[in-house]
């Protein structure tokens, strides 16, 4: 088996065009959807190493933190304080699945206009909280919010830009969520010093800024030339493609769009079809792929970032700033994906950040391991808790420009479009799953499995990459509707490809196939 048999991508249309302004400006405001996913994720962690939030809703944790010998890899261990985090995440998967049905109705911006409105009112419930009834029942709104934007706005980006610049334009929506959880982390370590205690309050208020931001962004977003052909709007559709590539010569890529879109009609039933043979890539990269996202760690490091360097023995402000320190990497990280995914593609920059992960993860559990042993009782030195915040920092980076964007760009891209929201809707659905388990069994994970978590982490780093590596085939530069070739074309998953999928417009093949 050649190592090019891994990435061979046939022959590929490339309709021309350019890259227009407009495009540029409306995937910059669809990508807004993405801080309201960062700012919560940013701002839980947070909120739940405040005192006075603990006091208020979690006084046995609180009680634990203030034990001298307190073993310290479980005083955080509880229940009902991870459901906090993780109930958002319930809620974002079976949102989801409703979100799939209104993208494809509605279109992709009514869906985004929706998840800003239900996320603005759990926003505002969260601030106003008075028992932990109202806290959850907040997250739960907060959650239905993310499952809509989560679906929609990937599926709007991927359809909107050009092939040469897809992943770019797609990973603003990363960038979005990098920068929410920054924005979050700063927000923490200001109103961490108001005295009055009021703070949490005016941490968890604040979400209601990104959900204003992408309500009113959505209201002004046209609709992708997709959509509208999807939902019998050819003309308008049209119009769009036209101005989106900066050219009235847009007759092949239009054309494509509405064999598309004819393709689509002839099912009646995606969540059905989606489980046909021919789909079999696709599905199985669009469930592995946020599956492996998860169990990176991530969501470890950014929910829990100050309750871990509260652990290795940071204080209250320096565990904040610490957590700061390590958002702002994140987001410059990103930018590094940005410039490096259209030009070296998505493989590499998987390879290199799982590797570069499995490495910061082996190194930070045997760092722990080292001052804390498995008892747990100990303190650690400035010197190896700084250690500790600058491999995390490495960790994250290499996270930020590989598995963070392309885990939401590759299964956005991959889909025909007759399937195409029943696919990002178990995408987002395997994630927020994920995210829910991850997020409710760390911290009971870090009390009972100690410095090993990492490493157990590693594992699947080590499993994920090598997945990558074997059964992801290059989708850099390839128009959406042409991905078959692709597909066709690869050394594993050409079999599940019917000849006909990869078939033109004129009933001549325009790729080659891989025996």
């Amino acid at each position: 088996m050649a190592g090019g048999s891994f990435v061979s991508t046939g022959e590929v249309k490339d309709y021309g065009g350019k890259v227009t302004v407009f495009v540029i400006m409306t995937c910059l405001v669809a990508a807004t959807g993405g801080l309201i996913f960062g700012y919560d994720i940013g701002v839980s962690g947070g909120v739940t190493s405040m005192e006075p939030f603990l006091s208020k809703f979690f006084p046995s944790v609180e009680e634990k933190m203030k034990t001298a010998h307190e073993n310290q890899y479980c005083k955080f261990n509880s229940q009902l304080l991870t459901s906090f985090t993780s109930s958002l995440y319930v809620a974002a998967l079976v949102a989801s699945f409703f979100a799939s049905a209104t993208t494809r109705a509605l279109g992709r911006k009514v869906s985004m206009l929706l998840g800003g409105l239900v996320f603005l009112v759990g926003a505002i419930l969260n601030g106003v909280a008075m028992n932990i009834e109202m806290i959850i029942i907040g997250r739960l709104l907060l959650g239905v919010g993310v499952g809509f934007a989560n679906q929609s706005v990937p599926v709007y980006l991927s359809e909107m830009a050009p092939a040469k610049i897809r992943g770019a334009l797609n990973m603003g929506f990363q960038l979005a969520i990098t920068i929410g959880i920054l924005v979050a982390q700063l927000v923490n370590y200001g109103t961490n010093k108001i005295k009055e205690g009021y703070g949490w309050r005016v941490s968890l208020a604040l979400a209601a800024v990104p959900a204003f931001t992408m309500i009113v962004g959505s209201i002004f977003l046209p609709d992708t030339p997709n959509s509208l052909i999807e939902r019998g709007h050819q003309e308008k559709a049209k119009t769009m493609l036209q101005k989106i590539r900066g050219t009235d010569d847009v007759d092949d890529e239009f054309q494509d769009l509405i064999d598309a879109s004819e393709a689509s009609k002839q099912i009646e039933h995606p969540w059905r079809n989606i489980l046909e043979p021919k789909y079999r890539p696709q599905l199985i990269v669009s469930i592995a792929i946020p599956f492996f996202q998860q169990l990176t760690g991530i969501n470890v490091i950014m929910f829990y970032a100050p309750v871990l360097f509260k652990t290795i023995g940071f204080g209250d402000d320096a565990s904040l700033m610490s957590a700061v320190i390590s958002g702002a990497v994140n987001v410059a990280a990103t930018f590094v994906s940005i410039l490096c995914v259209d030009k070296y593609g998505r493989r590499l920059l998987f390879l290199q950040g799982g590797a570069q992960m499995l490495i910061c993860q082996i190194l930070v559990g045997v760092v722990i391991g080292l001052q804390f042993g498995t008892t747990g009782v100990g303190s650690m030195s400035k010197g190896y808790a700084n250690l500790v915040l600058i491999l995390i920092c490495f960790y994250v980076a290499a996270f930020a420009w590989s598995w963070g964007p392309l885990g939401w760009l590759v299964p956005s891209e991959i889909f025909p479009l007759e399937i195409r929201s029943a696919g990002q809707a178990i995408n987002v659905s395997v994630n927020m799953l994920l995210t829910f388990i991850i997020a409710q069994i760390f911290l009971s994970m870090l009390c009972h499995m100690k410095f090993g978590l990492f490493f157990f982490f590693g594992g699947f780093v080590l499993i994920m990459t090598l997945f990558i590596f074997f059964f992801l085939p290059e989708t850099k530069n390839v128009p959406i509707e042409e991905m078959n070739r692709v597909w066709k074309n690869h050394w594993f998953w050409g079999k599940y490809i019917p000849d006909e999928a990869v078939i033109g417009t004129h009933g001549q093949s325009n790729g080659k196939t891989v025996a």
